[in-house]
Formats: structure tokens, C-alpha cells, sequence
């Protein structure tokens, strides 16, 4: 019985610490790609993907993009954070000459204190009759935000790097890889493998021996 807990608790933990290690390599070779990608030439509004598939390889591309805002489109998601300070993230359709749209993150901008729903004055936007209904929202589906607001969107949206002066903050936060923290916890579960081994090492045949010697 105790050779079985022994193998099961030892092969169980090492495969823990081979999955942490797994899941580093993956992010190791996520932010490879993202600064790969980084350095590419900007993609054009004629290069922008027209489907999910095609747009997986332009993830963390630069694009450069001329249009139209549709700022009765805009959208304020909920329960962004910027340095600590909560707000909401500005999303604009962006028309293209094309006549295709795409979803610009424009930045970000801070949530009144006093009053939750209460939205600040951003260059472009005007007022609609009902158009503050649906503004404010967690989340955004790209393709159940087409068919409502009728814009052929593109598969994938732009974070906005430019400042073009309309007072929103684009510090956009860096992805956290924590690559370390999986080297970590890998080095702790091997460690625990090695341990259960040579306690039943110990145990179970050093000690044993011992007392028959």
C-alpha cells in the first residue's frame, strides 16, 4: 500500500511540475511572438483580416488606419483600471474607406466618483436621442455588436496609440507572462516528487535493512 501511494504521489507531483514548466514554454513563446510581431511593418486597412482564422497572425501587429468614427457607436467598458484608478475603456467603430468597420480601443478614461454612470465629455461623441441606452457595458461581442449597430466589423479590434489630442490615457498595460512564477512552482512540485521518493527510499528499504543488519 505504501509502494503505491509512494509512485502515485511522486509521478502525480512530477507532472505537475512538467505542466508548469509546459505552460512557461507556451508564454515563453507567446511574448517571442508578440515582439516579433512588434517589429513587423504596419498592416493597411486592404491587409486587415476578413476572418477569425486570418486574424489569429495579425494579433499584436502594428496597423495604421484612415476612417470615419461612428461615435453614436461608442461604447464605455466597465471596471478598467488604469494605475490603480477606476474607469472605462473608450471603443469607437472605425469606418474605412472600404466601407468595412473595426473596433478601436481609443483609451482609457476615468469613472466619476460620485456618479457611476455618469459619462465624461470624449471628442467625437455626441448625443442621440435615446443613444446612452446599452453605452455602458462589461464586455464587448464583436459579432453580436455588428448585427445590432449594422457595421461589417473586422474579426479583431485596434488599441489606439496616438495621441490625437481628445484627452484619453493609452497607457496600455503590458501583458504579464510570469514566466518565473511557473519556473517556481515547478521547481517546488519536483522537489516534492523527489521528496516522497526518498522518504520511501528510506523508509521502506533503507531503514529495514538496517534493522535486520
Amino acid at each position: 500500500m505504501a509502494t503505491v501511494a509512494a509512485v502515485l504521489g511522486a509521478a502525480v507531483t512530477a507532472r505537475l511540475g512538467a505542466w508548469q514548466l509546459d505552460r512557461a514554454a507556451q508564454k515563453i513563446a507567446l511574448r517571442d511572438a508578440i515582439t516579433s510581431r512588434s517589429e513587423m511593418p504596419p498592416i493597411t486597412a486592404a491587409d486587415l483580416a476578413l476572418t477569425a482564422a486570418d486574424a489569429a497572425p495579425q494579433h499584436h501587429r502594428r496597423v495604421r488606419l484612415e476612417g470615419t468614427w461612428r461615435p453614436e457607436h461608442t461604447v464605455f467598458l466597465d471596471n478598467r483600471q488604469m494605475k490603480g484608478r477606476p474607469g472605462f475603456f473608450v471603443v469607437t467603430p472605425l469606418v474605412l474607406p472600404q466601407g468595412r468597420a473595426v473596433l478601436v480601443q481609443r483609451g482609457w478614461v476615468p469613472r466619476d466618483p460620485n456618479q457611476r454612470t455618469l459619462l465624461p465629455e470624449v471628442p467625437t461623441l455626441y448625443e442621440f436621442e435615446h443613444g446612452g441606452a446599452g453605452r455602458i457595458r462589461q464586455n464587448l461581442d464583436l459579432e453580436a455588436f455588428g448585427k445590432s449597430t449594422g457595421l461589417a466589423l473586422a474579426p479583431l479590434s485596434v488599441l489606439q496609440l496616438d495621441d490625437s489630442g481628445d484627452g484619453l490615457r493609452r497607457e496600455w498595460p503590458v501583458p504579464a507572462f510570469d514566466v518565473h512564477t511557473h519556473h517556481g512552482y515547478a521547481f517546488q512540485w519536483f522537489a516534492l516528487s523527489a521528496l516522497i521518493t526518498a522518504l520511501y527510499v528510506w523508509f521502506q528499504l533503507i531503514v529495514p535493512r538496517r534493522r535486520r543488519g
